[in-house]
């Protein structure tokens, strides 16, 4: 990666750069972050032949070889390169591209480089720390149709009158159906009606909880989750036989339901089907109201692909939506994903595709067969990233191999149902809760991670 501060303007030589920042080094490591994040191709693609060109006052030139590269970026990666500066350094507050020509002609001229202002106000960008919702995940965003109508109407009753109509609310379905979005989406509404709200993964909660015990803070963990108006967990079916954090979980749920305070459940299976769960726990999640995400039908996924279209500027023929509505019949995920392999296509041959060019490329976008061997998996996930199939057996943290042992283990859960423990003897005898923080955070990152999407198909389609 060549990173040279080099610029075919020469007045920024004079630019003096903020408290004499390396910014070769600190675009360096930015791409470092930006590499583990997205696919190699894009990584090859988009980002070769980038440097910063300066950082003056918070804002940061970056230097890319096009027009076309710069427009891509700027729509695309925008966010990501912005955090992972911002990572580095607190002195980025916003970006500028910049062409800058690579070739002896152009480094000779003086005129001065094409820019694009792209400062990003952070806040609408970034999941927040304070409560870890989603900004981008709000009613105005959720595609509703005759399968998730009545999750939908109760979900904006909750919102409407938090701790008094349906508390709990608890929403169980498939990964995929818009679970995560809709509970999200009350938390989001409600933070921005006063109210302090709270969003965390069951497992999350398991780890905050004994660490506090080993730390000796239990006292600071209960107040701090007695603090919120609204509390939403995430995939309560991960507490199954975690006896400690069921009964701190039952006086935590005691205490907030007491002060008419909401509580928000999420979970793949209905609370009576959940094994592992204590009786009184269950009992509780039945108090309010629970409400299930099918699969969506046929006119759904139709207004889903349009929906989707729309918010990302892109035109779809009424018979490539009709297609690809009855073609992908699975989760919701599955169809962003083919709509995301649609858009690259479009934006990179610069017009609409026909609907043979879109049969082609999604023909083979179905799930993964069942009979493959989990050998046969890790090969295939394993030379998409470039590395060695051995090594994911292996005892390293290396970070190259992590990324794809974790995408091994998540697409072996995913796709084929493989039991947390068999995967974890599986590869290498890890133990299973290493695999269930795996899964955890490939499923966490595929919710704003649009790049991590798109590998994901691509992995799919290759095991088809």
């Amino acid at each position: 990666m060549n990173s040279s501060t080099h610029t075919s303007n020469s007045n920024t030589n004079n630019i003096v750069q903020t408290e004499q920042i390396d910014v070769k080094k600190l675009w360096d490591d930015a791409l470092v972050t930006i590499e583990l994040s997205i696919s190699p191709a894009n990584f090859k693609t988009w980002f070769k032949d980038t440097h910063i060109v300066s950082l003056e006052d918070g804002l940061v030139t970056l230097g890319v070889p096009s027009v076309f590269v710069r427009d891509w970026i700027a729509d695309k990666f925008q966010s990501m390169i912005l955090k992972a500066l911002r990572d580095l350094t607190p002195h980025v507050r916003s970006i500028e591209y910049a062409v800058v020509q690579r070739s002896e002609k152009a480094k000779s001229e003086t005129s001065r480089p094409q820019t694009v202002n792209a400062a990003l106000p952070l806040e609408e960008y970034y999941i927040s720390k304070s409560d870890n919702l989603n900004p981008k995940y709000i009613f105005d965003t959720f595609v509703v149709g005759p399968f998730n109508a009545l999750a939908h109407t109760a979900a904006k009753t909750v919102g409407e009158k938090p701790g008094i109509a349906y508390n709990p609310l608890f929403i169980y379905g498939k990964t995929g159906h818009g679970k995560t979005h809709l509970i999200q989406a009350v938390g989001n509404y409600l933070k921005n009606h006063g109210k302090k709200v709270f969003y965390v993964t069951s497992e999350r909660f398991t780890v905050d909880y004994f660490n506090s015990l080993q730390n000796g803070t239990a006292n600071n963990f209960k107040d701090k989750y007695r603090q919120y108006d609204v509390l939403i967990m995430d995939d309560v079916q991960f507490l199954a036989n975690k006896e400690k954090t069921q009964e701190e979980l039952f006086h935590l749920f005691n205490a907030l339901h007491d002060n008419n305070k909401q509580i928000i459940f999420s979970s793949d299976i209905h609370p009576a089907l959940l094994s592992g769960l204590e009786e009184r726990l269950r009992s509780r999640f039945a108090q309010g109201m629970i409400v299930d995400i099918p699969a969506p039908d046929m006119e759904s996924r139709a207004a889903i692909l349009r929906a989707k279209a729309a918010q990302n500027s892109l035109t779809l023929d009424e018979a490539v939506v009709e297609h690809l509505a009855n073609t992908i019949e699975g989760n919701i995920r599955e169809l962003e994903g083919a709509l995301n392999t649609i858009m690259c296509q479009t934006q990179l041959t610069g017009r609409a595709l026909s609907l043979d060019e879109v049969k082609q490329i999604i023909k083979n976008s179905t799930r993964p067969r069942k009979s493959l061997a989990v050998s046969d998996v890790v090969d295939k996930i394993a030379r998409y990233y470039e590395v060695e199939p051995s090594s994911i057996y292996e005892k390293t943290r290396r970070k190259e191999i992590v990324k794809p042992r974790q995408l091994i283990m998540y697409i072996l859960r995913e796709d084929f149902q493989v039991s947390y423990p068999a995967i974890g003897q599986k590869l290498g005898g890890r133990d299973h809760t290493t695999v269930i923080h795996s899964c955890e955070k490939i499923k966490n990152e595929l919710k704003d991670n649009n790049d991590l999407e798109e590998e994901v198909t691509q992995i799919r389609l290759l095991l088809k």
